[in-house]
């Protein structure tokens, strides 16, 4: 009888954590798409676990960047893009501001959303058959209809269970190629071997993505209203992002491992994660197709749901509209975004130029929107004690020089100089 009482009390306790993640939760599922699905895939394949330790801290500085970010709804009730609005007092600096978020995030998150979108079609092309034009219309409309619900606890509970699909593939896949674990300690040393630099970087920049920021700062709101007592807010919120974060991380680094342990060793290389579910066969036997085609979904799936979502709350922000997913400018945005990934999904663009175009504009925004964000959360009018401390502006720091580094590169690759 004396044991009862803990046990309870420990499993209430685990139940209550778990019911407040959720957020984070949206912002794992907008960065593990396709597009991760295939970078991780490729670095695995070309370079097995030597590019491991680029991925723990992509992971490790999204979640610094994603913590301010939910921070900073929270304690304002603004979204980031409300509080640049309001942290500058030249009306041009507004203006330019403004143009920034609504021309990059808007024309990025069309472009990701072209990749989302064949992506899940290539999923569902692997399990049924027919054309991906078609299925990725199909999920356009999906995603609309989600969408358009008009209810954040709606669309949380959908890419929850999405993400728990996507994580079970993928995890239960890397421990059926049983990675050595001393190959994986020796990933976590910092290499760069010839001809990964950008590999280095496009695993950065599929992980730490501006948009999700925008995201996070308003999705927050939602899920902790005015009524919930501020440090309640910051910490629960904080634990949501630190292990929601991490589940998204861990998914990625199963991809990898299974590329790595599967292909690497073979000498066999991937053009994208279709001829990762081909090089498994051997592995898993004829249902590695379908079992890697079900976690393609799922990541396309959500990636198809956020990125829209994403693209309305930033833009919705910056110009000062409503950010309620039932408001009619609201909706336009998000349909907006999903139309363009239809038609360009529907004439057949590459996949594979859309996400490198992707990764452009990614590079350009991603320095300046984490500057913006540093500047934000120093804002002492705006968050009070909450403000951030000198050891996270240090961090902070840290993750903006990597990402300075990080545009430099993708621009100088976009633009072939290296």
């Amino acid at each position: 009888m004396s044991d009862a009482t803990p046990q309870s009390t420990r499993a209430t306790g685990l139940g209550e954590r778990l019911r407040q993640l959720g957020p984070g939760l949206l912002v794992a599922a907008a960065f593990v798409g396709p597009g991760t699905v295939t970078t991780a895939s490729v670095a695995g394949a070309d370079f097995g676990f030597v590019l491991l330790w680029a991925l723990v801290f992509s992971v490790a500085a999204a979640i610094v960047l994603q913590e301010m970010a939910a921070r900073l709804g929270v304690v304002s009730r603004e979204g980031l893009g409300e509080a640049l609005r309001t942290t500058f007092d030249s009306r041009a600096v507004q203006i330019a501001v403004i143009v920034l978020v609504v021309a990059a995030i808007t024309v990025g998150n069309a472009a990701f959303q072209t990749g989302n979108l064949t992506g899940a079609a290539l999923g569902l092309q692997a399990i049924f058959g027919g054309g991906t034009a078609l299925w990725a219309t199909i999920v356009a409309v999906l995603a609309a209809a989600l969408l358009a619900t008009g209810s954040y606890k709606a669309v949380e509970r959908v890419l929850v269970w999405l993400v728990v699909l996507m994580g079970v593939v993928f995890v239960v896949t890397a421990l059926i190629v049983t990675p050595d674990p001393l190959d994986l300690l020796a990933g976590l040393v910092p290499r760069v071997p010839s001809g990964s630099v950008l590999t280095v970087v496009a695993l950065i920049g599929t992980t730490v993505v501006p948009y999700n920021l925008f995201l996070h700062a308003s999705s927050v709101q939602d899920k902790w209203p005015e009524d919930v007592p501020t440090e309640r807010a910051v910490r629960e919120a904080k634990l949501d992002t630190r292990l929601s974060i991490g589940i998204g991380g861990l998914v990625t680094l199963a991809i990898l491992t299974t590329a790595a342990a599967a292909l690497f060793t073979q000498g066999q290389s991937v053009e994208d994660a279709g001829d990762m579910a081909v090089q498994l066969e051997p592995l898993l036997g004829p249902a590695a197709k379908f079992f890697f085609a079900t976690g393609l979904l799922a990541a396309g799936i959500t990636s198809s749901v956020t990125a829209p979502l994403a693209a309305a709350y930033a833009t919705a922000g910056a110009l000062g509209w409503s950010r309620d997913l039932s408001d009619t400018r609201f909706k336009a945005i998000w349909a907006v975004i999903i139309l363009v990934g239809v038609v360009f999904a529907f004439v057949g663009s590459s996949p594979t130029q859309v996400i490198v175009f992707a990764q452009a504009a990614n590079g350009l925004i991603l320095p300046v929107v984490a500057v913006f964000l540093l500047v934000v959360m120093n804002r002492r009018d705006l968050l009070g004690d909450h403000v951030n401390s000198t050891r996270a502006n240090v961090i902070g720091g840290i993750v903006v020089l990597v990402a300075v580094g990080l545009g430099l590169n993708s621009l100088l690759a976009a633009f072939g100089v290296v």
